[in-house]
């Protein structure tokens, strides 16, 4: 497949195409190739998130500016199953590389579009970042304190969650040609990746008059269901909303009573007086270190975790045990964590993932195996700044 496009939302569908075994060949510019290999937290010059996202990945320098450039993606389109790109919509007609064109070379051809707003509609061909998507999609009116202005997760979630349904629709349009033997397009808008999470906001809305909004770390009605501190600054999150559960959680404090206790045992009254119940919680929790508090709560089965730092992830023996932190050694020869393989398989078990490319390090290879370009064309294409082959 060929990966077109950069930051988030198409090269992390890139990766986790190429973590189920797909042959990506990621084009780049020939001049600086994907910001990806600068964003976030850099060392040595490069970026630490640039190993993971990039992983098994060959990259393939072209300047998609000049004609030349173009052609050449029309040949590797011919030999290829899949185009993921994630341009503003109409990028790609401007250039001649759009499906009509590609398709009527390769009429199998799958193409994946992630946009903001989708290739249809009013504001198709407006700019759109993962951050308006959350925006438009809901999320961000639902997330953070009540009284405080909207916040983000923490992490870009809408880019990854469009690319995590361009993957099932790149899997699903694969599937189907298998029965029709032929390719067409999967049009991913972030807005909507976000939006197709929101639960039954929407109909709550309209059929019944509730707007959700912002509750913080609480359920509203279920309770008790809360992050609660212990005594040597960690906090826990405890679930024991069910009434045979809270049960448990009072038996673990040493407060059987309040099991009985109208204003608790069972679940309406319990997330009506949910600020009492979290309140006694935490006073207990407080007198507690967090491995204390997590062995009780085991003991008494009732569900609970730490809320975890990425320290506590690298850390944790259940992520050692299902290979859930891998290290992809960059250029400079340092081990960079990654996350591992979601899901995992019972037969088929991928090898070891490569660490993101040199930029250009596969583009003679690529051209020539793929889209015939011999000793002369390559010396032209080089010497005109078409592509770029690292040294």
């Amino acid at each position: 497949m060929l990966e077109l496009g950069s930051f988030i939302a198409g090269p992390f569908a890139g990766q986790l195409l190429g973590d189920y075994g797909a042959e990506v060949l990621k084009v780049e510019t020939t001049t600086s190739g994907d910001p990806m290999r600068r964003w976030g937290v850099n060392v040595d010059g490069e970026s630490l998130w640039w190993p993971s996202i990039a992983r098994n990945k060959r990259s393939v320098a072209i300047d998609l500016r000049q004609e030349e450039g173009r052609d050449l993606i029309r040949r590797l389109a011919t030999e290829v199953d899949v185009v993921l790109e994630n341009f503003r919509p109409g990028t790609l007609v401007t250039w001649g590389l759009d499906y009509a064109t590609l398709s009527a070379l390769n009429p199998r051809l799958i193409m994946v579009h992630v946009s903001g707003f989708g290739q249809t509609g009013p504001r198709a061909n407006d700019a759109g970042f993962g951050s308006i998507g959350e925006a438009m999609g809901g999320i961000r009116h639902t997330t953070g304190n009540p009284e405080l202005p909207p916040t983000r997760s923490g992490i870009s979630l809408g880019d990854s969650l469009a690319a995590m349904f361009a993957v099932i629709g790149t899997l699903a349009a694969v599937n189907e040609r298998h029965a029709s033997g032929r390719g067409q397009e999967v049009d991913v808008a972030i807005y909507e990746a976000v939006a197709a999470l929101m639960e039954s906001t929407m109909a709550d809305h309209a059929i019944a008059g509730v707007t959700r909004g912002r509750t913080g770390s609480v359920l509203p009605g279920v309770s008790p269901s809360n992050v609660y501190p212990t005594s040597d600054g960690a906090e826990v999150l405890i679930a024991a909303n069910a009434d045979t559960v809270f049960r448990r959680l009072c038996d673990a404090m040493g407060r059987p009573d309040l099991a009985d206790d109208p204003r608790f045992a069972e679940h309406a009254p319990r997330g009506a007086n949910m600020a009492e119940i979290d309140g006694m919680i935490a006073d207990w929790t407080r007198t507690l270190a967090a491995d204390e508090l997590l062995a009780a709560m085991e003991e008494h089965g009732v569900p609970a975790g730490r809320i975890y730092t990425a320290a506590d992830m690298l850390a944790d023996p259940q992520y050692a045990a299902r290979d859930m932190v891998v290290e992809l050694v960059n250029r400079f020869g340092t081990a960079v964590p990654a996350t591992g393989i979601v899901p995992k398989f019972s037969r088929t078990h991928p090898g070891a993932p490569l660490p993101g490319p040199l930029l250009g390090g596969d583009t003679r290879q690529v051209l020539t195996t793929l889209a015939g370009v011999g000793d002369d064309e390559w010396a032209k294409l080089a010497a005109n700044g078409v592509v770029l082959q690292a040294d």
